[in-house]
């Protein structure tokens, strides 16, 4: 019984467990390339991973949102929450517990074509309600109380994941719409995570640069711009899920993508080459100059100028949220395993294997090109796996080793 005891002690205490960013790096990392094999397997036909009738985009989206995203978004709040608020750091028992509902979600989802159906929701569910009971009486007592909104985040995706969930077990003929309208939900709940979280990190980061290189540092936020610009990503979230009238939903496209364009101007990241000199910054900036595009085709698909309605989609989950979580991912790897932040070099390759990717999927849906659509958007699913495998196969072994000595 001591000897059991030990080895138990010995796993919880591993460096795999001592912070949030280790386990869930690293499973997220591992398994985008399982994910896009996976997809491209059942697009062929090789085998059947939706099962109950379900289409296999519902599968696919439902798959890059809360199995690879969520995995990334968790290992970065577990990590970044304790930093900035001045709270305890889950480790241990209870990451053990976290990684372990992550898992058995993953693996439920794929088996539910061989499990007694509402299986896999039930298993799938468990992951985000758990994380906020770890999270919810920390954060409540700390002071700032805007650190609270994340727990905000957190009960979005998982309505989110519940009504996907709701629209698949009750019957998929009835109630597909009620799936598909779930995941733009929880797509719209990441890109508000993604321009508030990223942006402010993105100028910080930016900031640190610029002075590094004695530049002046950038303009401090506008609270006034950057309350707007949420206000009107929110308006757009909201006439995309009604869904709103299509010059309305434009304007309010038209609308996000100004007002961010407004914030990136201020983070003013092209002076001095402060790009050039931190290649760290060169994902985040790149990615949201995607999150512009991505406005943009949005603009023009609900104008009815000829762009396919899912190209703003595939500019964010590719483009914008590729780049930003490998950029991200990197950063915090190297800061808090006591390396220094100097980037490796298969960044550079795995960061343009994203934008290639990004390109690839837009390519895919151009009208007309249908001849190439599906070799298109096979090899982007490729060189989207390989950016996040290069990050796998560079940092798997830090991240399951002890930490440098900070310098």
């Amino acid at each position: 019984m001591n000897v059991a005891r030990r080895r138990v002690q010995r796993w919880r205490d591993a460096p795999l467990w001592a912070s949030g960013f280790r386990p869930f790096y690293l499973l997220g990392a591992l398994y985008a390339p399982l994910l896009a094999l996976g997809s491209i397997g059942a697009a062929l036909g090789w085998v059947d991973l939706a099962g109950a009738g379900i289409p296999l985009p519902l599968w696919h989206g439902h798959e890059m949102v809360f199995g690879f995203a969520t995995a990334i978004v968790i290992g970065t709040v577990l990590t970044a929450l304790p930093s900035w608020a001045g709270m305890p750091e889950p480790r241990g028992a209870a990451l053990m517990l976290l990684a372990g509902l992550w898992l058995l979600g993953r693996c439920t989802f794929w088996a539910a074509p061989w499990l007694p159906r509402g299986v896999p929701a039930l298993a799938d569910l468990l992951l985000l309600p758990v994380l906020m009971a770890v999270l919810a009486v920390p954060v409540w007592r700390v002071p700032q109380r805007r650190y609270r909104w994340l727990l905000v985040i957190l009960l979005a995706l998982t309505l989110a994941n519940a009504t996907y969930h709701v629209g698949v077990v009750s019957g998929f003929a009835a109630n597909g719409a009620m799936a598909a309208l779930a995941l733009r939900g929880a797509i719209w709940t990441l890109i508000v995570l993604y321009a508030v979280v990223g942006g402010l990190l993105t100028q910080v980061f930016t900031g640190n640069a610029l002075r590094a290189a004695g530049e002046p540092p950038p303009a401090p936020p506008r609270p006034a711009l950057e309350l707007t610009a949420l206000a009107a990503l929110l308006l757009l979230a909201l006439f995309e899920l009604l869904p709103a009238a299509p010059h309305w939903t434009a304007a309010a496209a038209t609308a996000c993508a100004l007002l961010q364009l407004a914030r990136m101007r201020r983070w003013q990241g092209w002076r001095g080459s402060c790009v050039a000199r931190a290649p760290l910054l060169a994902g985040m900036h790149a990615g949201f100059v995607w999150l512009l595009l991505a406005f943009v085709l949005r603009a023009l698909a609900a104008a009815g100028l000829g762009v396919p309605q899912t190209a703003w989609l595939h500019a964010f989950t590719v483009g914008a949220l590729g780049l930003m979580m490998l950029s991200l991912m990197t950063r915090v790897a190297l800061r808090h395993t006591g390396r220094a932040l100097t980037p490796p070099r298969w960044l550079m390759p795995a960061g343009a294997a994203l934008f290639a990717a990004a390109v690839l999927r837009l390519a895919a849906g151009v009208p007309g090109w249908s001849a190439v659509s599906a070799p298109l958007a096979a090899l982007s699913v490729l060189l989207w796996a390989a950016g996040f495998a290069g990050f796998a196969l560079a940092y798997a072994h830090a991240l399951v080793s002890p930490s440098l000595p900070r310098r």
